[in-house]
C-alpha cells in the first residue's frame, strides 16, 4: 500500500486524461495507492477543493496559501476557521520561493509566519515548500517553533545540511518524481541519507511527473514510481518503502 502525500486533485486537466475525477481516485486504488492528501493553494478556491474531494472518503486535505499564490498578507483568523473543515489534517503549503518570486519575500514571510502560528494553535502539521530560500526557512522555523507542530518540507529539492537540520526539529522530507530525473543526481545523494523514520513519498500532481511519465500530466498512481526509484537507489525493496512512508505518513498526520 502506497500514500500520495501531496498532489492537487483540482488542478487537475481531467479534460487530457479525459477522465473524471472518480477515475483518477480509482486509477490510484488500482495502483494500491490507497490515500491521498489533496493539498490547497489559495485560500480563495479552498471552499471549491472541499466539494470536488467531498465524495472521497480516502482524501485528506491541507489548508493554505501556497507562496507563489500571495500578492498581499494572508488573513490568519480566516486561515484558522477554514483549517478546522473536517478532513483537514494539514496546514498550508506555505513557506517562501525566492526563486520564481523573490520580490515578494516580505508578503511571504508574514505568511510564512502567520501558517506557522495558526498550525501551532490548531495542533496540526505544516506542509512546507521551499526554494532557494534555505536560510530564511530554517531561520523562521526556529523562530516560530515549528518544531511544535511538526510537519514536511514537500517536493525537497534543497541540499543535506537543510534536510539534516529540519529533521532535528522533528520535520520529515518528502521526495516527489524530480528524483527519477536524469539531472536529479545531487537529490539523489541526499535521498539516500534520508532515515527510514523520516522520508515520505509525493506526486504533487498534476506537475513534475516521474520517468516513465515524465512529460504527462501526472496522478497520484504514478507516486508508486517515486516509491519504486527510492528503492533502488536506497538499496531498499519497493514493499519497504511503501511500509515506512504509510507509517510515516499516519504517524505524523494521526
Amino acid at each position: 500500500m502506497f500514500i500520495d502525500s501531496h498532489c492537487h486533485l483540482d488542478r487537475l486537466d481531467l479534460a487530457e486524461f479525459d477522465q473524471n475525477l472518480n477515475q483518477v481516485v480509482e486509477n490510484a486504488k488500482q495502483a494500491s495507492v490507497e490515500e491521498l492528501l489533496c493539498v490547497s493553494v489559495t485560500l480563495d478556491e479552498f471552499p471549491q477543493m472541499v466539494e470536488k474531494t467531498r465524495p472521497f472518503s480516502n482524501v485528506w486535505l491541507s489548508c493554505g496559501a501556497h507562496p507563489l499564490n500571495q500578492d498581499e498578507m494572508i488573513d490568519a483568523d480566516n486561515l484558522y476557521q477554514l483549517a478546522k473543515t473536517p478532513k483537514v489534517v494539514a496546514i498550508g503549503e506555505t513557506g517562501l520561493d525566492y526563486f520564481y518570486a523573490p520580490e515578494t519575500k516580505v508578503v511571504q514571510q508574514d505568511s510564512f509566519v502567520k501558517h506557522i502560528q495558526v498550525a501551532n494553535k490548531i495542533n496540526k502539521p505544516l506542509i512546507i515548500h521551499t526554494r532557494d530560500a534555505q536560510q530564511d526557512t530554517l531561520a523562521i522555523m526556529r523562530s516560530e517553533n515549528a518544531a511544535q507542530c511538526g510537519g514536511i518540507l514537500h517536493c525537497f529539492t534543497e541540499t543535506w545540511d537543510m534536510a539534516k537540520q529540519a529533521i532535528d526539529m522533528g520535520f520529515y522530507i518528502s521526495f516527489s518524481g524530480i528524483v527519477t530525473f536524469k539531472n536529479a543526481s545531487a537529490l539523489r545523494e541526499v535521498a539516500k541519507q534520508v532515515p527510514d523514520d523520516r522520508i515520505l513519498i509525493e506526486t504533487d500532481a498534476p506537475y513534475l511527473a516521474p520517468v516513465p511519465h515524465r512529460g504527462k500530466q501526472n496522478q497520484p498512481a504514478y507516486v508508486v514510481e517515486v516509491a519504486k526509484h527510492l528503492a533502488s537507489i536506497r538499496g531498499q525493496s519497493v514493499e519497504h518503502i511503501a511500509k515506512i512512508t504509510t507509517d510515516n505518513f499516519r504517524n505524523l498526520l494521526f
